[in-house]
């Protein structure tokens, strides 16, 4: 078995400490099976050779240095069946992209990058979550519910936008799966068809899951994150 070789879409910034819990939670992911996987992060301002990567993460951080950069990056990773994660900014680019070149929406935008955008997929959120951890219901047969093996998670936060809910049937009508979604623990649980966005997925794709939280946070060597162990695992062969 060959090592698997890691993309991390992203300028890697060493004072992010979700960028620190990137790295660390890909190797407690790779640890069970007792792998050293190669890291590489990507800034998007720069051409790679996307072939020679086993998986992508679109990380946090955004903006990146490129918009168009990080969106072509994700746009392979999705065409050539290449595992995919993001979080936080990664999933704000994921629906970005997916809007972009599968509803084709061309002029689809990220607020974060034109404020005054009448097309924005991706818009402030109603209340920054950064530095919170709130619940999070998953819909029951999800790829992310069944990596979790549960219905329910409870995760942390690092950012200020999300999926602008105008735009949420027209992203499922053409395949993406709005998978998990807020919970504030209220009786009844929180309607998913009008719930904040919290995770998406491609259920055609070998795994192509995005977060709006940064699971990488809660990982350790002992208790390596469920979803991104599922991860690494779609990468061995």
């Amino acid at each position: 078995m060959t090592t698997p070789r890691i993309g991390i879409i992203g300028e890697f910034n060493p004072n992010n400490p979700t960028h620190l819990a990137t790295n660390a939670a890909l190797a407690h992911g790779f640890a069970r099976r007792g792998i050293k996987p190669v890291i590489e992060w990507l800034p998007t301002d720069k051409t790679f050779d996307l072939n020679q990567f086993d998986g992508f993460w679109c990380s946090p951080g955004s903006p990146y240095k490129s918009l168009e950069g990080a969106l072509e990056m994700i746009r392979r990773a999705r065409l050539k069946a290449k595992p995919f994660i993001g979080t936080c900014g990664g999933f704000q680019h994921a629906v970005l992209e997916f809007a972009r070149n599968v509803l084709r929406i061309k002029d689809a935008k990220h607020a974060e990058y034109d404020p005054y955008a009448s097309n924005a997929f991706v818009r402030p959120l109603s209340c920054s979550l950064v530095g919170k951890k709130l619940a999070i219901r998953l819909k029951p047969g999800s790829q992310a519910a069944t990596f979790y093996g549960a219905t329910h998670a409870v995760e942390s936060y690092y950012c200020n936008f999300g999926l602008n809910p105008e735009y949420r049937e027209p992203l499922e009508s053409v395949g993406l799966v709005i998978s998990g979604w807020d919970d504030t623990e209220a009786s009844p649980p929180a309607d998913p068809g009008t719930a904040e966005a919290r995770v998406i997925e491609l259920p055609d794709h070998p795994f192509f899951v995005a977060t709006l939280f940064v699971p990488q946070t809660a990982s350790t060597l002992e208790r390596p994150h469920p979803l991104i162990t599922a991860f690494c695992e779609s990468m061995i062969s």
